[in-house]
């Protein structure tokens, strides 16, 4: 018998692993510049220096492989209705209230820095991001309800407190959101969860009824839908009550989801919850929508950072790794996979960061127009690309990429909630249309800004005006294109960005591959500029 013992590793590739997710970017650090958010380069390159340490990258990987636990009952047979999670989850969140992630933006008014955050962390534990996002985009629908001045202290606090206890003991909290039914999905109107008076000079009430997806289910509270009678109102629903005993918000089960493993995703039933009624009644649409509305930009952010993460985990892999008697680098189809990864990762952050600027031009109607007519653009692009550019990551590094101890297999898990949490992709495209139908004025000058950064170039140009010709057809019409109008306003706005904010070689080549060429499949666009693409894309320290 011949026994084979293997003294070195032949050809396979270290880890990534003690580097500066900020200082390997440069498009993020001129993002910053850009949108008047220089001043969060420190604040960005200390936490990208952290997140790319191996102990971060370590924890980020024990809070995924120990997933976290439901206890319903005690031993003894009384309900707790507890989650359980691994100390690496406390201690990522740790990371993002310190950095004030959570909600510091809506007091210092640093939407970028915080976007900025945002998809750095994405990077190292996307998971981490859902109790941050929600309680962010909670502030957004609480801010000028009387509820918001006793929970403002808690919210803003930036001391990370993870204990299951009262908001009355603890420094901190955490807001999440309860929509989905298992009857409805995105469409909430068809709910069933209703809400009974018991309150008289206060709109306190009693909820009846479940939620299909609870996310987050440890948060200290959650905004919630529930019929008010006949109309549709929004709640506040705390985990535990003023009196101090547990509400009657009841885990039927964790969900056996696709994506990270280190979050939880409950579905619960309500047993007479109590809980106070959020805006006026039947205004609940509009109340949480105000959270949406954040989330998705979130959603966009975070699989910016993803895709991010993908293409330098790609391009670490190829610059080691030799087939053919020499590096995956230096081989011009790959360079032509890798060149188009990174224009079109560029191209994601940038339409990213100029929609957390807009969050604070709200003033400007251009500004104002862009990101409610944008966003949910962005959010149908962006979280849709991610996912078949990961896939092309994993495809680099070839069975490598596959296996579940390597980081492209948790990227990939991850990439397909962001474009289906807060409305897929069909959802996504009539919002479009619909923001544009009901605000035609902020949609023309959104339309004609976008027509005056296009006429320098006859191909954006020309692209521009079939926009118009496909958005004055018929409704059956622009309702049937939707996704081809979504995909050519998203587009659109990317090469205008890349045109005004990178140099004019990358804006060229973007033009190039997604208008021109528009092959479909990455690496199948021509880059004549390889080089000078791939050097801006990823530069390690």
């Amino acid at each position: 018998m011949v026994t084979t013992t293997f003294t070195t590793t032949d050809n396979q590739v270290p880890d990534l692993e003690d580097y500066n997710l900020f200082n390997c970017d440069s498009a993020l650090g001129e993002a910053l510049d850009a949108f008047s958010a220089a001043d969060a380069q420190q604040a960005c390159q200390s936490y990208g220096e952290r997140l790319g340490s191996k102990h971060v990258l370590q924890l980020a990987q024990r809070a995924n492989i120990n997933e976290p636990q439901a206890a319903i009952y005690t031993r003894t047979g009384e309900r707790q209705d507890v989650v359980t999670f691994d100390p690496a989850w406390h201690s990522l969140l740790t990371m993002l209230f310190d950095m004030g992630v959570h909600s510091a933006a809506w007091q210092d008014g640093q939407h970028v820095r915080r976007a900025a955050l945002f998809y750095l962390h994405a990077q190292t534990e996307a998971g981490s991001l859902c109790p941050v996002t929600m309680t962010f985009a909670a502030v957004a629908a609480l801010q000028d309800q009387p509820l918001f001045d006793q929970l403002a202290p808690l919210l803003y606090s930036r001391d990370y407190d993870g204990a299951n206890a009262p908001v009355s003991q603890k420094r901190s909290m955490m807001i999440g959101m309860g929509m989905t039914e298992r009857q409805g999905g995105s469409d909430v109107r068809s709910n069933t969860t209703r809400a009974v008076a018991i309150g008289h000079s206060e709109p306190v009430y009693e909820l009846h009824g479940h939620k299909w997806f609870f996310s987050s289910p440890m948060s200290d509270a959650h905004l919630v839908l529930a019929y008010e009678q006949e109309q549709l109102s929004c709640f506040y629903l705390p985990r535990w009550r003023p009196d101090g005993s547990m509400n009657t918000v009841h885990i039927q089960r964790l969900k056996n989801k696709l994506g990270n493993r280190s979050n939880a995703s409950a579905e619960v039933t309500f047993d007479g919850a109590w809980a106070l009624r959020v805006g006026e009644q039947g205004a609940g649409i509009p109340t949480i929508l105000r959270m949406v509305n954040q989330t998705r930009l979130d959603c966009v952010l975070g699989s910016a950072g993803l895709l991010r993460q993908g293409l330098v985990q790609a391009m670490h892999h190829t610059r080691y790794r030799m087939a053919f008697g020499k590096r995956l680098a230096d081989q011009p189809l790959m360079q032509s996979v890798l060149c188009d990864l990174a224009v079109e990762s560029e191209a994601a952050l940038w339409l990213g960061m100029a929609l957390a600027h807009a969050v604070t031009q709200q003033n400007d109607p251009v500004q104002k127009a862009f990101l409610r007519i944008v966003a949910p653009a962005a959010k149908f692009w962006v979280c849709k690309r991610s996912i078949a550019a990961i896939a092309e990551c994993m495809e680099v590094w070839g069975g490598n990429g596959y296996i579940e101890d390597a980081p492209l297999a948790r990227l990939l898990r991850e990439a397909p909630v962001n474009s289906i949490w807060e409305g897929s992709g069909n959802v996504m495209c009539l919002d479009v249309l619909r923001a544009l139908s009901r605000d035609p004025e902020g949609a023309a000058l959104l339309l004609e800004y976008l027509a005056d950064d296009c006429r320098a170039d006859p191909v954006l140009s020309q692209a521009m005006a079939q926009l118009k010709q496909w958005l004055s057809a018929s409704a059956d019409v622009r309702q049937s294109r939707a996704r081809e109008i979504t995909q050519r306003l998203v587009l659109l706005v990317q090469a205008t960005l890349l045109y005004r904010h990178a140099p004019a070689w990358l804006a060229e080549a973007f033009v190039r591959a997604r208008f021109e060429e528009s092959a479909g499949v990455f690496g199948a666009s021509i880059y004549t500029d390889a080089a000078a693409i791939l050097e801006r894309a990823y530069r390690p320290a």
